[in-house]
């Protein structure tokens, strides 16, 4: 009997990255525009808020200022749930809780429980921020910075026209409570569609689940780890907040003299803003080929630039609407850039680096809102675009210092 040769015993290869995944891209971005929609639709609304509600100003500009807040909180106790949670269940039910609390945003008889259902609402309504990893991680690395920015493209118009959108319900209906009724029609019927674009997991089945204190309690420690989600946060930090103080002090501005414009004349700037909003999509292609850096300082600069218009025309509707332009295109590409570069830190962390990535994001923002109600009030428009000025700077700052670091 002839014996054949044994095989040589060849040690297992690692294995392979998955291959990316298909990604229904339309329909993300969709659902993020939406739901995004959730935390900005109110600002072109302030105004009229605090004249239904009999309060001042600087009492209905903290709407906004809760809006932040809760998405802040819901970034940290719920979007880490995306990276071992069943998603088509999680998102399900964060859009249910959403909006049943517009429903209550809708009917609150006083500020007190409009700031209540908006941090409520604002908690729930973080499914942009599952949404981005995801769809990351489907694409696979070579697609990443492209589909992180149409994703991208998604939130900033739908935080920009829903800006056009609420006021223009305003006018029409003569109440702000309807435009929170559109809202959560819009955010329900997403309850058909978005569940079903979504796989069951991010992760693989037989993945082994981390429990959820020890993911909350892991959060600081992708800080240590990993330099470049420590700059990215504060770089994002930075120019949300300069974007927020600038956003929610407009509305103020453009009602009073001697502009004197209304809710629908204050979201008509969100529409205005579209063409740079389409052209912040751009930022994804190009920063999978110069990279997150170069791109991040050159949106950072068009940021400045659309400040300094804003301060040095204050009472021109063009220049206005052209410093809208230039924060919208700025703040986006920066975005994008900084988010693509922390989604690609690894698949088993990815909604956690988000997470991380975007509380800082939106603890810049509610910081900005604040600052926006305070100093306005106080000290007017050029002081107010003074101190978004000054946000920029930071993260200009703390940009160039990644660049020399890279360098050494």
């Amino acid at each position: 009997m002839t014996l054949l040769p044994s095989r040589p015993r060849v040690a297992s290869a690692p294995a392979p990255a998955p291959a990316p995944a298909p990604v229904n891209v339309l329909v993300l971005a969709l659902a993020g525009a939406v739901t995004v929609a959730n935390i900005y639709f109110p600002q072109p609304l302030l105004a009229a808020v605090a004249d239904g509600l009999g309060v001042s100003d600087r009492t209905a500009g903290l709407v906004a200022t809760a809006a932040q807040a809760g998405y802040a909180l819901g970034l940290l106790l719920l979007v880490p749930l995306a990276d071992t949670a069943r998603l088509r269940r999680l998102t399900g039910t964060l859009l249910a809780l959403t909006a049943g609390a517009l429903l209550v945003a809708a009917a609150a008889p006083n500020v007190l429980t409009l700031l209540l259902a908006t941090l409520a609402l604002s908690t729930t309504t973080v499914l942009p921020q599952i949404l981005t990893p995801v769809a990351a991680v489907l694409a696979g690395a070579e697609r990443r910075g492209r589909v992180v920015g149409l994703i991208g493209l998604g939130l900033t118009l739908g935080s920009t026209l829903s800006r056009t959108v609420s006021g223009a319900v305003s006018d029409a209906s003569g109440s702000w409570r309807a435009a929170y009724l559109v809202a959560a029609a819009a955010t329900a019927a997403l309850l058909c569609v978005l569940p079903r674009a979504l796989p069951e997991r991010l992760g693989a089945p037989d993945r082994r689940r981390v429990p959820y204190g020890r993911m909350l309690a892991g959060l600081p420690g992708l800080l240590g780890l990993h330099r470049a989600l420590r700059r990215s946060a504060l770089v994002g930090a930075c120019v949300f907040a300069a974007y927020s103080v600038f956003w929610a002090a407009l509305v103020f501005h453009l009602a009073a003299p001697p502009l004197g414009y209304g809710p629908g004349a204050a979201g008509l700037f969100g529409l205005l803003t579209v063409p740079a909003a389409l052209a912040s999509a751009y930022a994804g292609p190009l920063t999978d080929r110069l990279g997150a850096g170069r791109v991040g300082r050159r949106a950072l600069g068009c940021v400045g630039l659309g400040l300094a218009v804003a301060g040095l025309a204050p009472r021109s509707p063009v220049a206005l609407v052209a410093a809208a332009g230039l924060v919208v295109l700025g703040t986006s590409a920066c975005q994008v850039a900084n988010q693509a570069r922390v989604l690609g830190l690894g698949r088993e962390v990815a909604a956690r680096a988000n997470t991380v990535f975007m509380l800082a994001t939106f603890g810049g923002g509610a910081l900005g809102s604040l600052t926006a109600a305070w100093l306005y009030g106080a000290y007017g428009w050029r002081a107010t675009v003074l101190a978004a000025g000054v946000f920029t700077t930071a993260g200009a700052r703390a940009a160039a210092r990644r660049r020399r670091a890279a360098r050494v």
